[in-house]
């Protein structure tokens, strides 16, 4: 009899602990259905493009399709909201997480949330390579064209970006100033939209990331500058934004990851990671990010948690510093 209950309560002990250690993983529940993820572009940019190969890989490991929604404008960041306070935290929806996600609650008090603090980040995955491109036809051969057009006739000169409050927006504003130069801004929905809009004559420099690699081998664009630290393999001739403007400092990358709202299951987390993980090692997301430039930087959910954190305090530090506010 007592060893009965002895071993009923054992029993009874373990069933407990189970849902505790690892509630979804345990019961081998996640996921049961298709997962949605949510990409701050219109269709056809780099980001875009890469993350539904990413989708498309990591399906395969998941078992379930993972279906990429396309939420453009507010310079990247309509899902954030979503995110932060609306979705369920049970895995079933995801999104890019991404520096102007971080950055725009220092710049408006229309966004609320906290990267830091109102999201569960995944994985930290890849990252843009920035550049200024123009039309082949445009009289811009070189940054220092584009300066001296800009200091014969203040604002005159239009470039296109991806939205206010972005990576490349900030970056060209940083750049104008140190030269003492007016350049008007012209926000686009996404990159896909802003390389229209100069290939179109509408805009006559694009600050963006390498949507603009096959137009430019293609002879329909002219690459002036690259902001990464060294040249990019594929276009050594062009000199970086360093090099060109002669400002050492002005080395601009911008790398991304996926993140989905708070309080998410460590369990579901490890299944979500694990699966993008393996989806970005792939043959063929990496030859999507070959495509456009795009380096590696893996970060697992520990390193890209602190990275959003320690991302949050220098953006902070970099809005105040240029003045940018979106009222």
């Amino acid at each position: 009899m007592n060893s009965r209950l002895s071993r009923r309560a054992t029993l009874l002990g373990a069933a407990a602990l189970c849902p505790l250690a690892m509630p979804a993983l345990a019961q081998g529940r996640f996921p049961e259905r298709p997962i949605r993820m949510i990409v701050p572009w219109a269709p056809g940019g780099s980001s875009d493009s890469q993350l539904r190969s990413l989708a498309e890989q990591a399906a395969r490991h998941l078992g379930q399709p993972v279906v990429v929604e396309n939420r453009s404008g507010a310079g990247g960041t309509l899902h954030a909201n979503l995110l932060a306070r609306e979705a369920r935290p049970d895995g079933y929806t995801i999104g890019q997480m991404h520096l102007t996600m971080i950055r725009r609650p220092f710049m408006t008090r229309d966004a609320n949330w906290d990267a830091a603090t109102d999201f569960t980040h995944i994985i930290g995955l890849t990252g843009w390579t920035f550049g200024m491109v123009v039309r082949a036809d445009s009289p811009y051969r070189s940054l220092a064209d584009l300066v001296a057009a800009a200091r014969r006739q203040p604002g005159s000169v239009t470039y296109a970006t991806a939205g206010i409050g972005t990576t490349p927006h900030l970056t060209m504003e940083d750049w104008a100033g140190r030269e003492r130069v007016e350049l008007t801004h012209i926000p686009f929905r996404g990159g896909a939209e802003a390389l229209q809009g100069v290939l179109s004559g509408a805009v006559q420099v694009m600050a963006e990331s390498a949507v603009w690699g096959q137009p430019v081998l293609a002879g329909q664009m002219r690459l002036l500058n690259v902001w990464t630290e060294n040249r990019v393999e594929r276009f050594p001739s062009v000199p970086t934004l360093a090099e060109a403007s002669g400002h050492a400092d002005l080395v601009v990358t911008s790398n991304y990851g996926l993140s989905g709202p708070p309080r998410m299951d460590p369990g579901v987390v490890r299944v979500l990671h694990d699966a993008f993980r393996t989806a970005l090692m792939s043959e063929e997301n990496t030859r999507m990010r070959d495509r456009f430039d795009m380096p590696l930087v893996y970060l697992d959910t520990d390193g890209f948690t602190d990275f959003v954190r320690r991302r949050a305090a220098f953006e902070r530090e970099l809005v105040a510093r240029l003045g940018i506010r979106l009222e």
